[in-house]
């Protein structure tokens, strides 16, 4: 073992998996659950569970057999999504786009090996995609996750093909060679399409926002059912948000 890995804390890292675990599902879960869902025993998961309950950040639900995340998670988060200049550009910029074109716009950052979405301004349009703060989108087959992993040094794409490439819809890439081709395309091009990518039913424009030093940090997503997207509309709310991810990048410092 060496000397990187002494230094870690196996309680800490199983404490923290079972608090993804929890925080990933949309309803509460019991000790079963979370024992397969990240692949413990039945002892570990339950003292697991009650070190996050005596913490604060998982309580029981009222039956006593199951359990959900507390509101004390989102003060994790005050500070990354908090009121500051830069969120409040970037609110700004998102909410531009959303009235001039009446979707639901979304801003998400890179985060290891997903994009997780941290701010929203909420569209008009009836039937929509609904993704909520703090969702989290794959890097190999979301408009967002792919115009992210474009902008970022090739070992991020290859630790990406090496943790494999899951097919999770009809048009996923799933073929190393080709998601190399298609982000040396979306850097030359400064935008990703999503065409049932990530979903049967859905299709996404995402672009990049530049920042000090050409830095990507996040990026502005629009996604939306096919029945409404199809490639004439995909080009459109391209061209909307382009406009406005420039101005964003400027006011960022990311275009000179």
């Amino acid at each position: 073992m060496s000397d990187l890995d002494s230094n870690i804390s196996a309680t800490a890292l199983k404490a923290l998996a079972v608090l993804d675990f929890v925080g990933e599902q949309r309803r509460p879960v019991t000790v079963a659950e979370v024992a397969t869902g990240i692949g413990a025993d039945r002892a570990t998961a339950y003292r697991m569970l009650m070190t996050l309950v005596q913490s604060g950040y998982v309580q029981k639900a009222a039956d006593a057999k199951h359990y959900r995340l507390t509101f004390k998670v989102l003060s994790l988060a005050r500070h990354l999504v908090g009121e500051d200049e830069r969120a409040s550009r970037i609110l700004a910029c998102l909410r531009a786009i959303s009235e001039e074109t009446g979707e639901t716009v979304h801003y998400s950052v890179l985060e290891r090996d997903a994009a997780v979405l941290v701010f929203r301004a909420k569209g008009t349009q009836r039937v929509a995609v609904d993704f909520q703060i703090g969702d989290r989108s794959p890097l190999h087959c979301s408009s967002i996750g792919k115009v992210l992993l474009a902008f970022q040094d090739v070992r991020a794409t290859e630790t990406v093909i090496a943790g494999g490439l899951a097919k999770v819809a009809p048009n996923t890439i799933t073929d190393p060679d080709e998601l190399r081709r298609s982000l040396a395309r979306i850097r030359a091009d400064g935008y990703a399409f999503d065409d049932l990518e990530f979903a049967p039913d859905m299709r996404c424009v995402a672009l990049p926002v530049f920042e000090n030093g050409g830095e990507v940090r996040g990026g502005i997503a629009i996604s939306g059912p096919a029945s409404r997207f199809d490639l004439d509309k995909l080009v459109a709310l391209r061209d909307v948000a382009q406009r406005h991810a420039s101005n964003l990048s400027r006011e960022l410092g990311g275009i000179l």
